[in-house]
C-alpha cells in the first residue's frame, strides 16, 4: 500500500495535481531542473495522437526537456481505460523507479489518480434482487446444492468456500449473474493502492476569477494556434463521430459542432470556454476532498522547493 511523504518518509513517487490551466506542466518542467526524474501523463486527453492544440499538449522543446510517458499513445477513435491506465502507469513507475529516476506524474484526470492511491475494485456492487433470489433458492433447495452451483461456475472460489456458508454462496453466484464471469477471476483482475510512498500536490490559483481568466486565454491561443483545423483534419478522416471519448474532450465536441454547422462561432467559443470551467470545477471539487494532499498557489516562488523537501532524489 502507498505511504504519504512526510520529511521521515521521503517520496519515491510525486504527484503535480490541480485544475486545467494550473499551471502543472511549468511545475513539473521547473521540478525536472533540479531533480533526476520522467514524466508519467495523467491526463486523459494527452494520450490521443494528433489530438496537440485543443489538448494544451506540452510542446515538442518542452518534451524535450525530460522523458514524458502516455502522451500520444492511441489513436482518437481508440478507447483507454483506468484500468489500462492503472496497469501503464504501474509498469512505468517500478521501471522509472529501477533507473534511479523520480517518477513526477503530471495531470487532473482525478479518476486515473483515484485507482493508484485506491486501488481498482472490477467487482459489480451488490443487487438487493439477485440477492433475494439467490437467499430464496438457497433456503428452498439447502446450500450445500447451490454450493455445488457454484462449484460448475467458479471451481476456484467453490473450493474456498464451506458448502454451508449462505453468505459467501450468495455473494459469489450474485457476481457471476451481475457480471457473467467467475468472483475468483475478477479478483485476480483487481488491485490495490500502490506500494509506494508518493507526496502529493495540487496547483490553482488562489482566487477562482483568475483560472476563469487563464482558462479563456488559453482557449483563445488555442484558436489562434488552428485549433478548428486540427479538428477539421479529425472529422475530413471520416472514421470518427462526435460520441467517440476523444471527441468529448472539452473543447472537441464544441469545435466539432462549430464545423458540422450545429453552432456559430461565438456560440462555439462560448460553450467551450464554458465546458473547460465546468472540467475545472470538478477537478476542485474532487481534490477539496482529496486525501494528504498539499495545496500550492500557481503563482508562487517557492513551489518548486516545497515539492523538493518531500523528495528523496
Amino acid at each position: 500500500m502507498y505511504q504519504v511523504a512526510s520529511e521521515d518518509h521521503l517520496a519515491q513517487v510525486v504527484f503535480i495535481m490541480g485544475p486545467t490551466a494550473s499551471g502543472k506542466t511549468s511545475l513539473a518542467l521547473d521540478l525536472a531542473k533540479h531533480v533526476d526524474c520522467e514524466i508519467i501523463s495523467v491526463d486523459s486527453a494527452l494520450i490521443y495522437q494528433s489530438m496537440d492544440i485543443g489538448t494544451a499538449k506540452p510542446t515538442a522543446q518542452e518534451l524535450a526537456q525530460v522523458p514524458h510517458h502516455l502522451i500520444d499513445i492511441i489513436d482518437p477513435g481508440m478507447t483507454y481505460s483506468v484500468s489500462q491506465f492503472r496497469n501503464d502507469a504501474e509498469r512505468l513507475i517500478a521501471d522509472i523507479l529501477s533507473r534511479n529516476k523520480l517518477p513526477v506524474l503530471v495531470g487532473g484526470t482525478m479518476m486515473y489518480y483515484n485507482a493508484l492511491v485506491k486501488g481498482l475494485s472490477t467487482l459489480p456492487a451488490s443487487n438487493a434482487c439477485v440477492r433475494a433470489e439467490i437467499e430464496e433458492q438457497g433456503t428452498e433447495k439447502g446450500w450445500p446444492h447451490m454450493h455445488a452451483q457454484l462449484t460448475v461456475i467458479d471451481p476456484v472460489c467453490a473450493a474456498r468456500i464451506h458448502p454451508n456458508d449462505p453468505q459467501r454462496i450468495t455473494r459469489a453466484l450474485e457476481v457471476y449473474q451481475l457480471s457473467g464471469r467467475p468472483l475468483s477471476v475478477l479478483q485476480q483482475e483487481s488491485s490495490g493502492p500502490i506500494p509506494y510512498c508518493v507526496a502529493q500536490f495540487a496547483i490553482a490559483p488562489q482566487e477562482r476569477s483568475v483560472l476563469h481568466e487563464r482558462i479563456a486565454l488559453r482557449f483563445t491561443q488555442m484558436l489562434e494556434q488552428d485549433f478548428a483545423g486540427e479538428v477539421k483534419q479529425l472529422i475530413e478522416r471520416g472514421d470518427l463521430f462526435e460520441d467517440l471519448p476523444a471527441i468529448r474532450c472539452v473543447g472537441y465536441r464544441q469545435m466539432w459542432q462549430y464545423l458540422s454547422g450545429q453552432l456559430s462561432h461565438a456560440e462555439m467559443v462560448e460553450r467551450g470556454i464554458i465546458a473547460t470551467r465546468q472540467l475545472a470545477k470538478r477537478q476542485i471539487t474532487w481534490l477539496r476532498g482529496w486525501d494528504d494532499v498539499v495545496w500550492l498557489d500557481t503563482f508562487a516562488a517557492d513551489n518548486v522547493n516545497l515539492i523538493l523537501k518531500l523528495v528523496n532524489k
